[in-house]
């Protein structure tokens, strides 16, 4: 059926046929989706292997190099990208959504951006204001209210869930459960439980063999890890009758060859050829190796590394942010601050930072510690530099190679500057430092953002299995279950220790 047809359209609102993108190296290729009504779809691949390219060739945006996407006659698509246009932060969050209205319609529809913007809770302070002004959080909530105010037929969301505190990934929810129900989406993120909150259908995007299932993240992980369990012990056995058929192949063109035999010559030959065909069914084994994230920790006889006394901890600008009246952090806490955006947990992190280096009113620290600190979107590296510089400052020149390599980061972004890595490749980074340091006391803000599933859970599992003290702001809630032993809630100015 020709793909520009009625009937073919009005199967799918977006229909991918054969599409890929090869170069420079393989992201995915042969891709072939329909996406229509009912369809919630989590799109899910390792750090830089393609979804943000899937869904900008979607979105017109990129030119793939294989296949074709196909829009049904009159659909409109809303892309909500991670990162705000420049264009747009000098605008106020109501003028930004104005200016999404067709210019025709905007003196008369205006009244809807009031409308949008309520349905996304905004307080009536934040309208007035530049996005430039506003927290990563509001930011982000603003590009996805202005692809809303445009009456799409699909979203394609960009890691929608990226700088939200888990309040307003709470009101996100709401939000793609009530006004956005009926509008299909394809979501690419890294938040677990986003996504099984969410989406209805996974995509598992890989440069060979990409996998989609009819369930949600969680559910579709399972039966993914069985079928490539299966395809794996499929291929060995592929592999072993392979090599049991050019054994053969070779055993009997000897025999013809020394008895002059041209029919066993012939035998060998249609051996060899069906070899040659098995083997060309083979195809390298397509689950992801993820890329290393290690720790390493060392001892300190200190039972408690860090105390706060009656701490008064505030903005950069002297603004009280909120006190704690008392906190003892005892070697093997894994504290978790939670709380709104702005509340002060960044600036919690950064006091005690502040404290390893000198006096702090209220806070005392162990002389023994040695901290690992790793800031919000890895600010802390520098821009300039490059990654194998800053690492082979702590390793031999080889050993950095090796080490930078196994962190996902390839020799070509090891020579760029740090400033140019992608949030992801500045995360994992951030992380290796980490373990190169070996602290036995780690300040966390925000560390998986921008970490991909696999890495996530190695960093869980690494901060258990050192037995690692931290303090830790995260807005995953599965990450904090997994790692959290005990939670300190800041709202209303005050700090007070709640249970998990």
């Amino acid at each position: 059926m020709p793909r520009d047809c009625p009937e073919f359209l009005s199967m799918a609102l977006i229909a991918l046929r054969d599409l890929g993108v090869v170069t420079p190296r393989p992201l995915f290729q042969n891709l072939t989706l329909n996406i229509g009504p009912g369809d919630r779809i989590g799109l899910v691949a390792a750090n830089g292997t393609g979804k943000s390219t899937l869904l900008r060739c979607m979105a017109g945006r990129a030119e793939p190099d294989q296949g074709s996407v196909v829009l049904s006659r009159g659909t409109r698509l809303g892309f909500v990208e991670q990162d705000v246009p420049s264009s747009l932060l000098g605008l106020t969050l109501s003028e930004a959504l104005r200016r999404a209205l067709p210019p025709a319609d905007r003196a008369q529809e205006e009244w809807r951006v009031g409308a949008v913007l309520d349905e996304f809770a905004a307080p009536e302070e934040l309208r007035d204001r530049p996005l430039s002004a506003l927290s990563g959080g509001w930011q982000r909530l603003a590009l996805l209210a202005r692809a809303w105010i445009a009456e799409p037929d699909v979203l394609l969301l960009d890691e929608p869930t990226n700088h939200l505190d888990l309040e307003k990934i709470g009101l996100l929810e709401g939000w793609i459960a009530g006004p956005a129900s009926r509008t299909p989406m394809l979501v690419a993120s890294h938040d677990r439980g986003f996504l099984d909150s969410c989406t209805n259908r996974t995509l598992f995007l890989r440069p060979g063999v990409s996998r989609l299932y009819a369930h949600p993240y969680g559910t579709a992980r399972e039966l993914l890890a069985e079928d490539d369990s299966a395809d794996e012990r499929r291929q060995a056995k592929d592999a072993r009758e392979v090599t049991r058929l050019r054994r053969n192949a070779g055993e009997l063109r000897n025999i013809g060859v020394n008895s002059g035999s041209d029919l066993l010559q012939k035998k060998s030959m249609q051996l060899r050829d069906r070899a040659d065909r098995l083997e060309a069914t083979l195809r390298t084994l397509h689950a992801e190796r993820p890329a290393s994230i290690r720790l390493a920790s060392r001892d300190t006889h200190a039972k408690v590394l860090a105390t706060i006394r009656d701490g008064a901890i505030a903005a950069p600008d002297g603004k009280a942010l909120f006190r704690i009246a008392r906190l003892d952090i005892r070697q093997g806490d894994r504290l978790v601050l939670l709380g709104r955006n702005g509340v002060g947990k960044s600036q919690l992190v950064r006091t005690l930072l502040r404290a390893t280096a000198g006096a702090v009113p209220g806070v005392q620290v162990n002389p023994s510690l040695v901290i690992g600190h790793a800031a919000q979107g890895m600010a802390h590296l520098p821009e300039s530099g490059t990654p194998h510089r800053l690492v082979a400052s702590h390793v031999a020149d080889g050993r950095a190679t090796a080490l930078l390599a196994g962190a996902g980061i390839d020799a070509e972004a090891q020579q760029c500057p740090i400033g140019r890595l992608s949030p992801g490749q500045r995360a994992r980074l951030g992380l290796l430092l980490l373990r190169l340091a070996e602290p036995n006391f780690y300040l966390l803000d925000e560390p998986t953002n921008h970490v991909d599933i696999p890495g996530q859970e190695q960093l869980e599992k690494e901060l258990l299995a050192q037995g690692a003290t931290c303090v830790l702001v995260s807005h995953d809630r599965r990450f904090v279950e997994a790692v959290g032993t005990r939670f300190l809630l800041i709202e209303g100015g005050q700090a007070r220790e709640v249970e998990g």
